[in-house]
């Protein structure tokens, strides 16, 4: 159901390592008297909060777990294992899960390996699982295990003393707009077609300048007229003066030559 009345404000959802800066600049230069307000959340509740109307739209990692929410898939991103800078794996320019075995990999409550469709993910996995993806860093840094996550993520949590290398075999991470799909109001179209490219005057975006009325456009073409008719004459004007003046010439060129004499 699409609504009627424009709400004061924009509420947008995103989890780490999605870089929501250039929509809300658009945003912004589109809608100035509507304030979108941004929401970090969790990858894992990113679909709760939608659901419980905390944001009206949000950037997430794909899958949906749910038809009750609608989502239009934007890109996808490489998988990679962050490892400190003198780890073996520092060494080569990417590595496959096969070359992981053995080592300890930690899993954090908040990751994002379970939306990846791995059945099952490369190296042993760790005891204990860290709270967030921060304190899996650390423990990466303190040489506790390696962090299996998204290339956003891994630059999100960038260190001096750790680098990441892609995995090969290991499924992409895809991120995505999603709202709910019974509360797709007129600002949700709005930054819908701001994602899609759409341009300020396409039909499904803002509503387009309507056309003149007939009765405007043919008093402008009989004033058009009108004042084409004023420069016509002023035409015929200067023409016939300008004829009588080089006749007046003509004449006086006449009268300037040698008289004849009387016989």
């Amino acid at each position: 159901m699409t609504g009627s009345e424009t709400p004061s404000s924009f509420r947008l959802a995103y989890v780490p390592g999605v870089t929501p800066t250039k929509w809300v600049r658009i945003w912004a230069e589109r809608l100035p008297g509507v304030p979108l307000t941004l929401v970090p959340v969790p990858a894992a509740e990113a679909f709760g909060v939608l659901r419980s109307a905390g944001a009206d739209a949000g950037f997430v990692r794909l899958p949906a777990d749910g038809e009750d929410l609608s989502a239009i898939p934007l890109y996808a991103e490489t998988t990679v294992v962050v490892v400190p800078k003198d780890h073996v794996v520092a060494a080569v320019d990417e590595v496959s899960a096969a070359d992981l075995a053995g080592e300890t990999v930690l899993h954090p409550l908040d990751d994002t390996l379970d939306t990846l469709g791995w059945e099952s993910p490369p190296g042993v996995p760790a005891k204990e699982r860290p709270a967030t993806t921060a304190d899996a860093v650390e423990l990466v840094a303190a040489g506790i295990g390696l962090l299996v996550v998204p290339q956003s993520l891994a630059r999100l949590h960038h260190r001096k003393d750790l680098t990441y290398r892609p995995l090969t075999d290991a499924p992409e991470s895809r991120v995505a707009l999603s709202w709910p799909r019974d509360a797709t109001t007129d600002l949700v179209e709005e930054f819908i077609g701001i994602v899609r490219g759409r341009t300020v005057n396409s039909t499904r975006g803002r509503p387009p300048t309507p056309p003149q009325p007939k009765a405007k456009r043919a008093a402008r073409a009989g004033s058009g007229s009108a004042s084409g008719g004023a420069r016509s004459g002023k035409g015929g004007q200067g023409g016939k003066g300008g004829q009588g003046s080089r006749s007046g010439k003509s004449g006086q060129g006449g009268k300037s030559g040698r008289p004849r004499r009387r016989s």
